[in-house]
């Protein structure tokens, strides 16, 4: 059984201390990539993304149109820039449009 700890912590710090215990932190990281390519690109390319797929620090985006696969290759740099700075850590630092 856990020890339980008398001392008084924020719920933030619990939550952090769970997440590390179980190992979901790349869990996690899957979810929030979805909502910040959600959140940062825009309904535009919303309606053409079909699949996002977070792998071993490799972003995957599935889209329907290849005239924006195109448009989108020119900035992956920036891309991942603004998604990791949306996420607040150093998740992806590779971007596979497919």
């Amino acid at each position: 059984m856990a020890k339980r700890n008398n001392e008084n912590q924020s719920i933030e710090d619990v939550l952090k201390e769970f997440v590390s215990a179980n190992n979901l932190q790349s869990g996690l990281d899957k979810v929030n990539v979805r909502d910040a390519w959600a959140n940062l690109m825009g309904n535009g390319v919303n309606n053409y993304t079909t699949a996002i797929e977070l792998k071993h620090q490799t972003l995957y985006v599935q889209l329907s149109s290849s005239v924006l696969r195109e448009e989108l290759s020119y900035g992956k740099e920036k891309i991942i820039a603004m998604l990791n700075e949306a996420i607040g850590n150093e998740v992806i630092t590779k971007l596979v449009l497919r």
